[in-house]
């Protein structure tokens, strides 16, 4: 079980990584709406401060009592899949709650194939468009996270 104070620690520098990943790729896609670039990065931040100690748990639960490289691996993939699932499910539901307005009324047949289709949606352009983000600056915290991750196990 994860300390709580490794956790939170961990919880905010991995939102203060992500965010800085998702404001690089942003920049280095020129983009000129402040407030848009601030919502993304706050996005990011977000998705992975809830995500981090998720993750971090799952991992020491996958690892306990096996080698480094296991750890290593563990940390990669729990936190590469609770950050990508958190910060997606953030999107899908931004996007879902724009879209709500043109939506049947709640809890009827149509609503529910609206709803599932409009998250469905939601995600499929996370994957598309949002996941490039992490790159390069995600990707390489993911990868010294690992290393931090696998390290505290011996």
């Amino acid at each position: 079980m994860p300390s709580t104070g490794a956790a939170l620690v961990g919880a905010l520098l991995w939102a203060m990584a992500m965010g800085a990943s998702a404001l690089t790729g942003l920049w280095l896609d020129s983009w000129e709406t402040p407030e848009k670039i601030r919502f993304v990065v706050l996005l990011f931040a977000t998705g992975a401060a809830l995500a981090f100690p998720v993750g971090l748990f799952a991992a020491r639960l996958v690892s306990l009592d096996r080698h480094w490289e296991v750890a290593f691996a563990a940390a990669f993939v729990c936190l590469l899949a609770t950050t990508l699932a958190f910060t997606g499910g953030l999107f899908a539901l931004q996007y879902r709650s724009y879209y709500a307005e043109w939506h049947a009324e709640a809890f009827t047949a149509r609503w529910a194939f609206e709803l599932v289709f409009t998250s469905l949606t939601a995600l499929y352009q996370f994957v598309v468009l949002g996941i490039r983000l992490y790159f390069p600056l995600g990707f390489i915290a993911l990868a010294a996270a690992s290393v931090w991750f696998a390290r505290q196990q011996r």
